[in-house]
């Protein structure tokens, strides 16, 4: 939904634009535009042929939108929702806005509605909100990170969702979360390193006070990303308009800085074994620890 790039460099792939684009195999990608958007409605719903830009109409409607709520936000919303309509797609994955936009992006159907009672608007947002407020066929799904400032952003958005668009939260997809560096066990040993770092010094050379530092860093950053996730779990089961079993889906810090399908795949294979059936159970068997895991479970269709 932004013109960042961002997707069109994860599948390493030309610039995208509004038309579809294959990325891979049975998998298309596409970048969201307004006036594309504005073009693509007026030529399906108000059967008014566009050739070439909108022009004074582009304007027009620019300065309509800045007077009204909610009404180019509609129109990517609207045009999302006309490809679920029409079964064009098995499946729609929408990179969205970030958590401080996403509310008024997926409720501008409602509140437009809200505004029109009656008529031709009334009618083209109503089959939007049927689709966007069905649990079976819309779900978001929330990125966080272990962090502070991102968990309780995602505990504001999670709580406005469902009140203030209708929209239903499908699960929590908690991203960079730091591996466990030392089992309790070993903790114990790490703990007395000091009193055995010359040894160590002399058997590997100084680089060892260096790399026993970092993990020791590493692990104090794990135990605090766990507590916040942890935090984030108990405000999940506060919150009542949050289904009991909202899952928290952990993908781990990947520990590398390059960008493309490679990343994709090792997120993607990540996110298949936490989704594995197998892995579904012995996780809820184990929900609660603080090992920077959580709960897994399906997340729906976006």
């Amino acid at each position: 939904m932004d013109a960042k790039g961002a997707l069109a460099n994860a599948f390493d792939v030309v610039e995208l634009g509004f038309e579809p684009t294959p990325v891979a195999a049975n998998l298309f990608a596409m970048t969201m535009s307004t006036e594309d958007s504005l073009r693509e409605y007026l030529r399906l719903f108000v059967k008014i042929p566009l050739l070439g830009r909108i022009g004074p109409l582009a304007s027009t409607f620019d300065f309509v939108a800045d007077a009204a709520p909610g009404v180019k936000e509609i129109l990517g919303v609207g045009k999302l929702c006309y490809e679920v309509r029409e079964q064009h797609y098995d499946l729609i994955v929408v990179d969205a806005e970030a958590s401080g936009h996403i509310v008024s992006q997926i409720g501008a159907p409602k509140v437009i509605a809200d505004l029109v009672q009656v008529g031709l608007v009334r009618d083209q947002t109503q089959w939007m909100l049927d689709i966007l407020d069905d649990p079976a066929r819309t779900g978001v799904a929330v990125v966080t990170t272990p962090e502070e400032m991102p968990v309780t952003e995602t505990i504001e958005l999670l709580g406005r969702l469902r009140t203030e668009t209708g929209a239903h939260a499908a699960g929590v997809i908690a991203n960079r979360v730091l591996p466990l560096v030392f089992n309790r066990r070993e903790q114990r040993v790490a703990a007395r390193l000091d009193e055995a770092l010359p040894l160590l010094v002399d058997a590997v050379g100084p680089g060892a006070a260096t790399v026993v530092e970092a993990a020791r860093m590493t692990e104090a950053r794990r135990r605090t990303g766990a507590g916040h996730l942890d935090r984030l779990r108990a405000a999940l089961e506060r919150d009542d308009h949050v289904r009991d079993d909202l899952p928290i889906v952990v993908v781990p810090e990947l520990f590398t800085r390059a960008s493309g399908p490679r990343v994709v795949s090792l997120v993607a294979d990540t996110l298949d074994d936490e989704l594995d059936p197998d892995t579904l159970d012995e996780r809820h068997r184990r929900d609660g620890s603080t090992d920077g895991g959580g709960r897994s479970g399906k997340v729906g269709d976006r």
